[in-house]
């Protein structure tokens, strides 16, 4: 069988089984989210914060709730770094140093997980599980809470409230990502990943030699890591090492647990706004952007053009041989489709368009499917400027599921898409302007370049997959991509969740005969030429003088 037709098998298989899933997840969600009952679990957290479950919140004490917990969980995620040595389960490793601790508390508490670090050789169990593995499931029920939040103010009608942020954040993690944690962690288990405390193993690195490793929790973090809720891994090369991603199958299956969430959510969002059709339009978007991403990416790394690939007759190069170039291409797609940010191969070593592919992936604003709730708040929002563009046309009041698409809610749709490129572009002009950042490159010339973009890109997306070909365990990189990443969640965050209350607040607007159908094939081209357009005019130049130069050449 040849890799194309192996790719294209593996590639399909992963479209019938999400399709399989995504009605029954997706209204299993629809129930967390809409129930009125709390279990007695969740009664004993509310009691322990202090939280009253039942009292509903406008947008801003939504906001406040969920800024006050993201500040307090960096702070006891960098304390216990900082504190490492003197804590049990330190396993003897030093106190992490003051501006990895900064960029490591940032990147798990914005569901980044950027690692600019070796997870097995600078963290102890308690860190470990304390701290990083406890932020990978509360900051990405974060962002289901504040996705949930915004179609709440899509569906309510004259209303104040947009929810309760600590209920959406209890429920979104016991009933929804420690369930299928608990049950991945099982499979990937009995598919040969380890799941132990402690011990000491030799295992070969990918170079051919050898190092002494402790062990951990390597399946659990694994499935952690897979949700989308997890960018980092326990051992350094990732879902490469085969304690991390044993077999064909099991890559298979964490790049299944990748899309699970995002792909189900859709159905959610249609399942609360009274509108199935609404839900599928959305997943159409998705579905066509992630369709043709994931195909490009294949045929660009099958092609093997570049000067090294083409010598070797093949794009293998930073690619573990047991998944071949389709399972390493489809998986570098879905990650950075997503804001998993974990790799089973080394982007900085793709084909000059095949690593253009994961970049542009991010630049969509990983809106297909997107992050754990945050792809589709991201795609609403264009959803949102779609409908505004379509209005200037015929000259109407633009219109999205009854609500008017005012002045207020246009700009703070806009305001949201420019935070990400803004941070982007500007952490690299600023890098590339001095000669001192310029040195953490790997790579001189365009591909250098490719690698400081693809990590201000990766920061400011909350994506976590780095080009590997760049240094940035230096204080001036952790700190520059940790504000990036700060700013990158929590001011586009702010701006979903101020529009879900201005649009809680309207009153219903009746359908005529000028109203814009969003839920047809139209609305749906519609919104991916959005989307393409809109990324391409921004980000165009950059990777012109990155990939494209680099692929070109």
């Amino acid at each position: 069988m040849s890799p194309a037709v192996a790719g294209a098998i593996f590639i399909v298989s992963l479209i019938v089984a999400l399709a399989l899933v995504h009605k029954p997840l997706g209204d299993y969600m629809h129930r967390v989210y809409t129930g009125v009952r709390h279990t007695a679990v969740e009664r004993g957290v509310y009691r322990l914060l202090g939280v009253r479950a039942d009292a509903e919140q406008s947008w801003g004490v939504y906001a406040r709730g969920l800024l006050a917990f993201s500040v307090i969980s960096i702070l006891v995620v960098y304390a216990l770094q900082r504190l490492q040595d003197k804590l049990p389960l330190s396993l003897g490793l030093a106190p992490v140093t003051d501006h990895i601790a900064w960029n490591t508390a940032i990147s798990f508490v914005t569901n980044t997980n950027w690692q600019a670090y070796s997870g097995e050789s600078t963290m102890g169990h308690l860190t470990q599980m304390a701290a990083l593995a406890v932020q990978n499931f509360v900051s990405a029920s974060v962002g289901m809470a504040v996705a949930i939040a915004l179609v709440r103010g899509f569906a309510r009608r004259r209303s104040e409230t947009i929810g309760n942020f600590w209920v959406d954040l209890v429920r979104g993690t016991i009933r929804i990502l420690l369930p299928i944690a608990f049950v991945g962690a099982l499979v990937l288990v009995a598919g040969g990943l380890i799941q132990n405390f402690s011990g000491l193993h030799e295992v070969t690195t990918l170079t051919g030699g050898t190092q002494s490793i402790t062990g951990g929790p390597v399946a659990s973090q694994e499935v952690i890591k897979e949700l989308g809720t997890n960018g980092g891994g326990f051992y350094n090369a990732n879902s490469a090492h085969p304690f991390e991603n044993a077999a064909t199958w099991t890559n298979w299956f964490e790049i299944f647990l990748i899309l699970l969430i995002p792909f189900a959510l859709p159905r959610t969002f249609g399942r609360m706004v009274g509108q199935v059709r609404q839900g599928y339009a959305i997943l159409a978007v998705m579905a066509t952007l992630a369709l043709a991403s994931v195909v490009l990416t294949n045929v660009f790394e099958l092609a093997g053009d570049a000067t090294v690939p083409q010598a070797a007759g093949a794009a293998m190069e930073g690619k573990e041989v047991r998944f071949g170039i389709p399972s390493s291409a489809t998986f570098g797609a879905a990650t950075t489709l997503t804001s998993t940010g974990a790799v089973n191969s080394f982007h900085d070593s793709y084909t000059p368009f095949g690593g253009m592919m994961t970049m542009l992936n991010m630049m969509l604003g990983e809106v297909a499917p997107g992050g754990v709730g945050a792809g589709l708040y991201g795609m609403l929002i264009l959803a949102v400027i779609t409908v505004f563009v379509a209005g200037l046309m015929v000259g109407r009041t633009p219109e999205y599921l009854g609500k008017k698409i005012g002045a207020r809610e246009i700009k703070l749709a806009s305001l949201y898409f420019l935070v990400t490129p803004m941070l982007v572009l500007v952490g690299t002009a600023v890098a590339m302007g001095s000669p001192e950042r310029r040195a953490s490159m790997l790579n001189a010339g365009p591909h250098g370049l490719s690698e400081i973009l693809y990590a201000f890109t990766s920061a400011s997306n909350n994506n976590g997959s780095a080009f590997a070909g760049l240094t940035v365990n230096t204080p001036w990189y952790d700190v520059a991509l940790g504000l990036c990443m700060a700013f990158g969640r929590f001011l586009p965050i702010i701006l979903v969740l101020a529009l879900a209350g201005s649009l809680a607040r309207q009153s219903p607007v009746p359908e005529g005969a000028g109203t814009l159908p969003t839920h047809r094939p139209q609305f749906v081209g519609m919104v991916v030429g959005v989307t393409v357009i809109l990324v391409a005019l921004t980000f165009l130049p950059a990777l012109a003088l990155g990939p494209i130069a680099e692929g070109l050449s």
